[in-house]
């Protein structure tokens, strides 16, 4: 996807969001985060904050993405 200015990126968003969900322990956060920055564009993907006690939700655009993630962040993602 062409570089997209802040506001293109959120609109973007808006048309795939919620996606794929992988709910992560919130000790994971910034590692989950890391991860998300690495291996995909700002536009795949979002996080929603303390969707449950000791947990946030990651959101991704493609069901791929969302696999690999909870497979790179193992035993801490959908407990």
């Amino acid at each position: 996807m062409a570089e997209l200015i802040p506001i293109e990126i959120h609109e973007y968003k808006l048309k795939w969001l919620p996606g794929f969900s992988v709910r992560l322990h919130s000790d994971m956060v910034d590692e989950g985060k890391k991860w998300c920055r690495r291996n995909l564009d700002r536009s795949e993907w979002s996080m929603s904050s303390w969707t449950a006690v000791y947990e946030h939700t990651f959101h991704f655009e493609n069901v791929l993405n969302a696999q690999n993630f909870e497979i790179a962040m193992g035993r801490f993602a959908n407990q």
